[in-house]
């Protein structure tokens, strides 16, 4: 369900680029910098290449953070626009299936990204959340498709194999100026997040949302790449905005919560 980033591309209005870059500032809840940028703050939860010593024992597959609940069969349709005129379409799928990760019990979640009803990638994500709250991402089997062939596997990666760290998606209790490692895979997966806004008003096809989390996503394998994702209360993600490095953006169009 985690999606690296890989920006959709789409010509975005005056009016979707000040609300990207601004939002956090008019809600006055984020810390900033002089320059606007936000203010990482001291946190507790994974940063960079640190490693991290987890306690299976800690962790569960029910992942019922209620920014982003993941019930088995709670699916979640996507559509992905590109600066080309081109839209995607994004499905993920809380599967009844788990894989055990460092010791750990993590739950399958599946992505699958078509285009014209064609196959483009087929990705599966691991997930866990801690005795706190927090979700954390253990890796992904990813592979990409051209023309009905696996075409690459590269961004597979696996917490506890070949140096490969896990992160966290979202923290338990998100706080402006939170910081934290997603992922870590050196050379192939490092994107971290930072928490700007928990109060956001944000609109998607699938409907209207009050008080969001508005976080910043980038990664330092090209700083150049920035995007501001939504998440709303007992959905999950329900929109990415890309701002720097590409314009465009992700919106929920359906979401069908688990029995």
């Amino acid at each position: 369900m985690y999606r690296a980033l890989r920006i959709p591309i789409v010509a975005l209005s005056l009016a979707a680029a000040l609300l990207a870059f601004g939002l956090a500032a008019c809600g006055g809840q984020d810390s900033a910098s002089p320059s606007g940028t936000a203010t990482a703050e001291a946190s507790p939860l994974p940063q960079g290449s640190e490693p991290v010593a987890l306690n299976p024992a800690e962790f569960t597959t029910t992942i019922d953070n209620p920014l982003w609940p993941m019930k088995p069969g709670s699916r979640w349709v996507y559509m992905e626009s590109d600066g080309k005129g081109h839209a995607s379409r994004v499905e993920i799928t809380v599967t009844p299936d788990t894989k055990t990760v460092m010791g750990i019990e993590a739950r399958v979640i599946h992505d699958v990204l078509t285009y014209n009803g064609q196959l483009v990638e087929d990705t599966l994500d691991w997930y866990a959340q801690d005795a706190q709250g927090n979700i954390w991402y253990l890796g992904e089997d990813t592979k990409e498709y051209e023309n009905g062939k696996v075409k690459t596997t590269k961004g597979s990666w696996e917490a506890g194999v070949d140096g490969a760290l896990p992160g966290i998606i979202l923290p338990a209790d998100p706080k402006p100026g939170m910081a934290y490692r997603q992922e870590y895979y050196a050379g192939e997966a490092e994107d971290v997040g930072l928490v700007l806004s928990i109060t956001e008003t944000v609109g998607v096809p699938f409907g209207t949302f009050q008080n969001a989390v508005m976080t910043r996503d980038s990664t330092a394998l090209d700083p150049t790449l920035v995007e501001h994702k939504f998440y709303a209360p007992g959905v999950g993600q329900v929109l990415a905005i890309a701002v720097s490095g590409g314009s465009g953006r992700e919106e929920l169009v359906r979401f069908t919560p688990g029995p």
